[in-house]
């Protein structure tokens, strides 16, 4: 007589074959379970934590915050300013300070702006932060466009304004830098935030860093010393902007 659990046993007048109990699952398997989840808990644990202590700071809170929050930078598009002298170039006319996320905030806006090679990034700012400042520069100049400083009006005419501190290092990353009549550019010695490091140190490291940036873009070491000269503003004259090759392209020619 086959067994009651036997599959090939023929149907009884109340219904199919017995089934068979559930299988338990093999004791490994569940270890390795197990031990998964403990890995992913350890893994989350340790990455929020990581993440927590991070945005803790006050320089992660401040970088967030200029990301996405209230930016200190502004911009417009202008799809056709009036240089003198040159013509008409779309631009982006970029105004404020330069905060802790500028340079990501700065690269998406060009890419909204759709600039081609030799079209213009307009800056009007009293500066920021240097590293952000630098790497705008490099974004500047790596896509092959022009900078000048002013501001431009509801007409489409560029009008002379200001950039001073770090502000003049992203300027410095034009492959054209234009010179706007009336417009200003103010240097003055860098500031270095020891955080329990050696202050020292760490300026040295900060102008070995400035000054590779401005030979890479052709500005003479004179900007520089020019910019350890004074703890104040010093606004560069014409001619001593264009003689330190911060200005290429000087729009009064007269």
């Amino acid at each position: 007589m086959p067994f009651e659990n036997d599959p090939n046993a023929p149907p009884r007048p109340w219904g199919g074959p017995v089934p068979e109990p559930p299988r338990s699952q093999p004791a490994g398997r569940n270890k390795v379970r197990w031990l998964s989840v403990a890995f992913l808990v350890l893994t989350l644990t340790l990455v929020g934590g990581r993440a927590f202590r991070d945005l803790s700071r006050p320089q992660a809170w401040a970088y967030w915050k200029d990301l996405y929050f209230t930016p200190t930078l502004s911009a417009s598009i202008v799809r056709s300013v009036d240089i003198p002298g040159v013509g008409h170039h779309a631009a982006l006319a970029v105004t404020g300070k330069i905060g802790p996320a500028a340079a990501v905030w700065f690269r998406s806006q060009l890419d909204q702006a759709g600039l081609a090679a030799g079209d213009v990034v307009v800056f009007s700012s009293p500066g920021g932060d240097v590293g952000q400042a630098v790497i705008i520069g490099e974004v500047i100049h790596a896509r092959g466009l022009a900078t000048a400083v002013g501001v431009v009006d509801a007409a489409g005419r560029l009008r002379p304004s200001y950039c001073a501190s770090a502000c003049v290092l992203a300027y410095a990353g034009g492959n054209v830098r234009l010179g706007v009549t009336g417009s200003l550019l103010g240097v003055h010695r860098f500031t270095t935030e020891a955080s329990g490091r050696d202050l020292v140190a760490d300026t040295q490291r900060t102008a070995g860093f400035i000054l590779g940036y401005l030979t890479r873009m052709g500005v003479s070491s004179a900007l520089l010393e020019a910019m350890s000269a004074t703890a104040e503003i010093r606004w560069l004259d014409a001619r001593q902007a264009i003689d330190m090759r911060l200005v290429t392209d000087p729009l009064d020619r007269s």
